[in-house]
């Protein structure tokens, strides 16, 4: 009788609860980095600002972590991008997220809302905790609200303003989507949490997002070569986003639309020859001969952030192939672009902010060519 006394009230004092907490395995959290960056980082508009400290949690404190990403989750299922799920928030913070749950900002961008349903899926698999699995479904039903008709995804649902509308590869969107549907059409057992009326919705949802990503594959002249980063929503042509992100071949996301495609068992003949033609096109657009340096620089604040770097192209015969981010659409030949909206053919020539400030060369189809190889072994057409 003593004993469970002593158990009552540890567990209304909380220990035996967070000793619990502590038992918990840690859950990769890298699909949250791009939007905590952003948060830190990056000056704009948000309805939170990072305290002073930037306290967070750990990784295994992973009960804590969800109930931030269940606070942070809109009335609409989604979630806002440009916040660290792993913050450890004031109480008045917490009051403001609660006060913005009817905010229609949510979104696939930066890691955005596919990232906190990959991190419930998780969380659910190890707690068996109800509230997770109810945001989960909650999400998935967001997702398939957001989709087109024709299987693409949106950056942003339900705002349809400007860019926001556009069928979305770029930083993942479509793809972070997609990856989410795939594991639950599969029947993995950490996704598939579902209904069966559900899961049938999910599996209409994957199939036509194949389709929309076999559909917008670019033709040069009748020549298959990979990717834009965003498309019109409903013509399904390349399309340009923010100014400097020019409707243009991208390697950068189409090397991970390949990665997505060749993760598809049993594939069609369609999708066999949509992976051939992309690696064809990487193995044709490589650079070779140089290598790009991030150096210190003078430090000067711009509009959105400060920089205290800058990047010059240096030659190097011994550097590793690497891949521009944009190809005209025309030339085939690499592009690059200003704020202003101005392409440029070189480097050298885009403003410091844009040149320190974004990713302008790629190393992601080195990684698709090595897979490619043993993949093509166990698909090849008869």
């Amino acid at each position: 009788m003593k004993k469970s006394l002593i158990i009552v009230l540890l567990l209304c004092s909380g220990i035996i609860y967070s000793q619990k907490t502590n038992n918990y395995k840690p859950i990769d959290v890298m699909d949250f980095d791009n939007s905590a960056k952003h948060w830190y980082y990056i000056y704009e508009e948000k309805i939170i600002n990072p305290s002073t400290e930037k306290p967070q949690y750990k990784s295994d404190d992973i009960i804590n972590i969800a109930d931030n990403i269940l606070l942070f989750q809109k009335e609409n299922g989604g979630w806002a991008k440009n916040y660290d799920m792993l913050a450890i928030l004031t109480e008045d913070q917490k009051d403001t997220v609660l006060q913005h749950k009817s905010d229609t900002d949510a979104c696939f961008d930066n890691g955005t809302t596919w990232g906190q349903l990959n991190y419930l899926a998780k969380v659910y698999q190890q707690s068996k905790i109800e509230k997770y699995k109810i945001a989960y479904i909650k999400g998935i039903e967001y997702l398939l609200n957001a989709q087109y008709p024709n299987g693409g995804f949106p950056q942003y649902y339900p705002d349809t303003t400007g860019y926001a509308k556009h069928i979305t590869y770029n930083d993942g969107a479509m793809i972070g989507v997609m990856k989410i549907l795939k594991a639950i059409v599969d029947g993995d057992s950490v996704y598939c949490i579902v209904s069966e009326q559900l899961l049938e919705k999910v599996k209409k949802a994957y199939n036509a997002g194949v389709e929309c990503i076999l559909k917008t594959q670019i033709s040069n002249n009748g020549k298959m070569t990979a990717w834009c980063q965003q498309y019109d929503e409903n013509t399904l042509l390349p399309i340009n986003a923010r100014t400097f992100e020019p409707a243009a071949i991208c390697n950068e996301e189409s090397a991970e639309i390949v990665e997505f495609l060749m993760s598809i068992e049993n594939p069609s003949e369609q999708i066999i020859n949509a992976i051939d033609n992309a690696v064809n096109w990487f193995e044709e657009s490589k650079i070779e001969g140089i290598r790009v340096q991030t150096i210190q620089a003078d430090t000067v604040r711009y509009k959105y952030s400060t920089m205290t770097t800058d990047r010059i192209i240096e030659k190097d015969v011994n550097a590793p192939t690497i891949w521009a981010r944009y190809y005209d659409l025309n030339t085939l030949k690499p592009i690059f672009c200003n704020r202003d909206g101005h392409i440029v053919n070189s480097f050298e020539e885009v403003d410091r902010e844009r040149r320190a400030g974004y990713g302008w060369y790629t190393y992601s189809p080195t990684e698709v060519l090595e897979k490619y190889k043993n993949w093509k072994i166990t698909n090849v057409i008869n």
